[in-house]
């Protein structure tokens, strides 16, 4: 029987072992896109929403889960991110909100999954702050945009 390299010695799942990787500089970037009524936007981008500034607590989020990433997921590191950014591109008329995250470290191990962790808990909470008025807010296209760093070195989609 061959031996899988995401299982231990008894079959279990394991985590992947990093020890022998370089130190490098790594960068991830994910979007998520947001599609609502144009009105519901609106709603969203100003200061009338009951649960408050929906931006700025979606940037927050998205921070935090980006740093709680191993706590959701299972076997990934935890790990030591040295900048994590939440940045929102707006169509108004379109009702299309692009949330684009980056994440940063110098370490082992990529930071895909934060990238997309922090992209998804982002469009999550615009949902959560704009669902009471448009239940028909649609999530979708989370998406590994780019990462550097690592054996693999640069991709772009």
């Amino acid at each position: 029987m061959s031996k899988l390299s995401h299982l231990d010695e008894s079959g279990a799942a394991s985590m992947v072992d990093v020890t022998d990787k370089c130190v490098t500089a790594r960068e991830a970037v994910a979007q998520a896109e947001l599609r609502m009524s144009p009105e519901t936007l609106a709603l969203a981008l100003s200061e009338n929403n009951k649960k408050g500034d929906v931006l700025s607590v979606a940037r927050i989020a998205g921070i935090q889960a980006a740093k709680k990433t191993h706590d959701l997921i299972p076997l990934c590191h935890p790990l030591m991110l040295t900048s994590i950014k939440v940045e929102f591109d707006v169509n108004q008329k379109a009702g299309r909100l692009l949330i684009t995250t980056r994440c940063k470290l110098s370490g082992q191990t990529g930071v895909e999954m934060e990238a997309l962790t922090a992209a998804s808990v982002a469009a999550l909470t615009v949902y959560d702050m704009c669902k009471a008025v448009d239940k028909g807010i649609i999530i979708g296209d989370i998406k590994l945009v780019e990462k550097r760093g690592g054996k693999s070195g640069h991709w772009k989609a």
